[in-house]
């Protein structure tokens, strides 16, 4: 087994908690308010990964803490705007705008990185544009407040798959994951003392849902994808990442009770369709296989 093969193994066993995480995190809601969940999820989960890998952070350079923080703040960004979205939102919706970032990634790549935007990426922002439309408008044709929030939080995934695969290339992959959960736990427990009243979990669901988010999704999964992306690309991330909403939607399905409408199964599929798209040469694979029949015949 090559390491590609074992990176995107990695990558797709990230992928399942990740699906979970919008259950899990609507689910410690209930408890806590968001910069203080958030906080708790990440103070766990680098106080566990630290534990384990506390040599390498120890030996972390300038450039590793620097990369860090500039992840760390990322982070923020991304699991505020999607725990204040979940608020206004459920999980399944969440999961598929979230999925967003796969069609960004080759967007900003193009803007920032210069790397050439292919046509198919056009027509995959033409379904997205429709299935968010089908996904998130109501019968009034307004798009809630959750739903605004669940896309910018897939604007900030974008920009941090690119960025990590991109200091993963220059400093020590697992330090690196595991200093910028401390410094995303830093930020959010300051933030929470002067939003809200600190307090920890007090219910056995509300302890379920942290450790899982702790430990499962945020400990292993970001350290597994700083170590998987030193292998593949940041495009190649953002397809297998592109299952997440199908695992949330069906988790969510089956311990929230969580249902869509005939219009909103009908967009997240155009959704799904078109991150498939942008990330795999549709057309290719329609006309090898056209031309195979052709020969057969």
């Amino acid at each position: 087994m090559n390491k590609q093969i074992k990176a995107d193994l990695m990558l797709l066993m990230i992928t399942v908690f990740w699906g979970a995480s919008y259950m899990l995190t609507k689910l410690g809601l209930g408890n806590l308010e968001p910069f203080n969940l958030t906080a708790i999820r990440f103070i766990i989960a680098f106080i566990l990964s630290a534990a384990v890998f506390h040599k390498k952070v120890l030996s972390a350079d300038k450039k590793t803490i620097k990369y860090s923080l500039i992840l760390g703040m990322l982070l923020v960004g991304m699991f505020i705007s999607m725990t204040y979205g979940l608020q206004y939102t459920t999980a399944s919706n969440a999961g598929f705008l979230i999925s967003l970032s796969v069609v960004l990634i080759p967007i900003i790549s193009f803007f920032f990185l210069k790397q050439k935007i292919e046509k198919k990426v056009i027509l995959s922002l033409c379904l997205v544009i429709i299935g968010i439309a089908l996904l998130t408008l109501d019968t009034q044709f307004r798009i809630n407040v959750g739903d605004l929030l669940c896309i910018l939080c897939a604007l900030f995934c974008a920009v941090h798959v690119i960025v990590i695969g991109i200091y993963t290339k220059e400093v020590d992959s697992i330090a690196l994951g595991i200093l910028q959960l401390g410094f995303a736990g830093l930020f959010c427990i300051i933030i929470s003392m002067i939003t809200e009243s600190v307090k920890l979990p007090n219910t056995p669901i509300s302890w379920f849902s942290v450790l899982m988010l702790s430990i499962f999704c945020t400990a292993v999964g970001y350290i597994v994808q700083s170590t998987a992306q030193q292998y593949t690309s940041a495009t190649h991330t953002g397809l297998i990442l592109s299952l997440e909403p199908v695992f949330s939607a069906i988790l969510s399905y089956i311990f929230l009770k969580e249902t869509l409408a005939l219009r909103g199964y009908i967009g997240a599929a155009l959704m799904l369709i078109s991150v498939l798209n942008a990330e795999l040469d549709l057309n290719s694979i329609f006309k090898r296989k056209d031309e195979k029949k052709s020969l057969s015949e």
